[in-house]
Parts: C-alpha cells; structure tokens; sequence
C-alpha cells in the first residue's frame, strides 16, 4: 500500500505537477495553481479525473464554463478539449487513465508507463 495525504505535499509555489504514481492502469499528478494561472485549452489521450483538493477553479468545455469549489470532482472522456483556471489558489488532483492512453506519446519516444521524471516524484506517506 501507498498513500498521500493530498493536503501536506509540499507546494512548490509554482506551477509544477508533481507525479505521485504512475503505472499502467493510471497516474496520478498532483497540480498547484495560483490565483489567474490556468490549464489552457488541452486534450488528453486519457481518461482524467479532476478532484479540486482546494481552492476554486473555473473550468471551460465545449464553450461553457463553470465554477468547481473545493472537493469537487470531474471526469473528462479522452479527447475532450477543456481548459482550468485557478480562481484562487487551488490545488488539483489529476487521475489519467489508463496510461499511457493510446497515442499519447509519439513514435519512437519513450513508452515506460511507470517513468516518473526525478523532479516530478512525490514519496508516499508510507504504511
């Protein structure tokens, strides 16, 4: 077992995911947003879940934007175009699944599913 207490992890300050794991079935990243920041206009191969840890985000899709507060939950099909923006400062839990989706990465790159870039790790809490 591995766990994380979402509140604690240190914040950076800036927008840096942090990958907390990262395996075959999913990966989950750990995202922090200061007031104004955003995730503009993207697309996924995966499947994603959004879970607003804190803060206020607004989210955009398909032309319509609305509010998510604190321990709201979101889950976007592959595919879809949608954008974030911190209302206030916020933290969001990103769920990919599974990864990587098909076409994600390009020919030729690298395709390890559980690679975790050194600077993104985040250690579990442990048992």
């Amino acid at each position: 077992m591995e766990r994380w207490h979402l509140p604690s992890v240190a914040a950076s300050g800036k927008r840096e995911p942090r990958v907390l794991f990262s395996h075959p079935e999913c990966r989950a990243v750990l995202i922090d947003l200061n007031a104004g920041e955003e995730l503009g206009d993207h697309r996924l191969h995966e499947s994603a879940i959004v879970s607003v840890v804190s803060g206020r985000l607004a989210v955009e899709l398909d032309g319509r934007e609305v509010e998510c507060a604190e321990g709201t939950l979101l889950r976007f099909s592959a595919g879809e175009t949608r954008a974030l923006r911190a209302l206030a400062p916020a933290r969001v839990l990103l769920i990919l699944a599974p990864w990587p989706g098909e076409g994600h990465f390009r020919e030729g790159e690298e395709v390890d599913p559980e690679r975790v870039p050194p600077e993104a790790a985040v250690p579990p809490l442990g048992p």
